[in-house]
């Protein structure tokens, strides 16, 4: 087990399971993928840990295009205040949990390529207590893995790639993949990632939804209906008008 002590949650991380990391070919805080080399930089970085690191814009091995939930995700945030140039590097879950930030690496530097190379250096180096040595009979055989490992088979990468039609409506009584949360059968869809936002398969597979990004965190606008897709509390609500009548449905999502 390993004590992580800069992690937001608090407790002990066991690394040894994950063989793989993934990291964001884009930055949150930079206009461009990859811009400054940062996302290259933090992929060198972690490499020096031991693990196998990927861009998300790399192609990957086919473990983990069937299962995302044997890798952890890997992001830089930044933390600037005047005159200096601070971030911090973020390590998540398959399911969005932050497992372990790094502490602040700060810069002075003016120019913005050396500062940002800088200051993710800097980042790096507190990351001391973010070791490991890889050990398969740790991962994971929880339910939701196997679950991802089903569904990878009935969804493939490369039928799911190619699947761009129109949004149809999905009678949730007809579809037999459901979730009970709260007492609901709540049909589950899951993502895909496509320019500008995702789209919403289910099991056939077939777009239910092409989400479009927005400014606001979990919320995304339904393409070619008059409507939004958002989240409340563990559930995905969808809300669009179908002629003249307001339509709610509610899913579980899987990114």
């Amino acid at each position: 087990m390993v004590l992580v002590s800069n992690s937001l949650l608090s407790q002990q991380i066991n690394l040894d399971k994950y063989q793989y990391i993934i990291v964001a070919e884009q930055f949150d805080f930079l206009k461009e993928a990859d811009q400054y080399q940062t996302s290259s930089l933090t992929k060198f970085l972690l490499e020096k840990k031991g693990f196998k690191v990927f861009l998300s814009n790399d192609r990957l091995p086919n473990i983990l295009s069937k299962n995302k939930c044997l890798s952890l995700y890997a992001s830089v945030k930044e933390e600037s205040g005047f005159l200096i140039l601070k971030n911090i590097i973020e390590i998540k879950d398959c399911y969005g949990n932050v497992i372990y930030t790094s502490k602040v690496g700060k810069t002075k530097l003016k120019d913005y390529k050396k500062g940002y190379q800088q200051a993710i250096r800097r980042a790096y180096e507190t990351m001391e207590d973010f070791e490991y040595s890889y050990n398969p009979t740790l991962v994971s055989e929880e339910k939701a893995v196997e679950k991802e490992e089903i569904i990878a088979k009935n969804i493939s990468d490369e039928v799911v790639s190619n699947v761009v039609v129109s949004p149809k409506v999905i009678i949730t009584s007809e579809d037999k993949n459901t979730e009970t949360t709260k007492g609901k059968n709540l049909t589950t869809l899951y993502a895909q990632a496509i320019e500008n936002g995702f789209q919403l398969v289910n099991t056939k597979p077939e777009v239910i939804f092409i989400l479009l990004k927005t400014n606001v965190k979990d919320t995304y606008l339904i393409k070619d209906k008059n409507g939004s897709f958002y989240k409340k509390d563990s559930i995905w609500v969808a809300e669009y008008y179908l002629g003249n009548k307001l339509v709610k449905e509610e899913y579980q999502v899987k990114f």
